[in-house]
């Protein structure tokens, strides 16, 4: 199952195929700025080998982000997280940079959030954001998301990441009975 379109987009599961187009979203020194590094072509294959054990084992993953017209606009889906030792259910996001500032991340990114609700059944979304990705918070803070504790590892601060990473969370409202 795929997360419903919106007025300017439309999604659909990651392929071999689409190797091109996600080295160089992932090699994008400006999309991953707040990444150690940005990715490898082989580093960019594994991404899409990872999203497709998960559409195959879980029923989602990360998602191609297209405009209506298949054109290319990033990533965007759910994908389980460590958070502090303990699994959380996380929307992400990437945005090539000709489509940034134009609120594409937040439309993905809610379509994600509904499908996690509706779909899933999730109780809880988080977003996991470098501290200073200011963007990234909020798209967070247009989902509904407001900051938690910050994530400091399984045992203290993760060293790629500096003192910790902002947890950004929101958690759904059960049904009536």
């Amino acid at each position: 199952m795929l997360p419903s379109p919106t007025s300017r987009l439309r999604f659909r599961e990651m392929t071999p195929s689409d190797l091109d187009v996600m080295a160089r979203l992932l090699g994008d020194p400006a999309v991953m700025e707040f990444y150690p590094r940005p990715k490898t072509r082989p580093e960019a294959l594994a991404w899409i080998e990872w999203n497709q054990r998960n559409y195959r084992e879980l029923g989602h993953g990360l998602w191609i982000v297209e405009n209506h017209d298949g054109v290319f606009v990033g990533d965007c889906g759910l994908t389980w997280q460590r958070v502090n030792g303990q699994p959380r259910l996380e929307v992400g996001y990437h945005v090539v940079p000709e489509f940034q500032g134009r609120g594409l991340a937040t439309e993905a990114a809610q379509a994600c959030r509904n499908f996690a609700q509706d779909v899933l059944g999730a109780q809880e979304l988080v977003a996991i954001i470098h501290p200073e990705n200011l963007a990234s918070r909020r798209v967070a803070e247009k989902l509904g998301m407001a900051q938690g504790p910050d994530d400091h590892g399984d045992s203290g601060p993760l060293e790629d990441a500096g003192p910790g990473r902002t947890v950004m969370a929101m958690e759904f409202p059960r049904p009536r009975p």
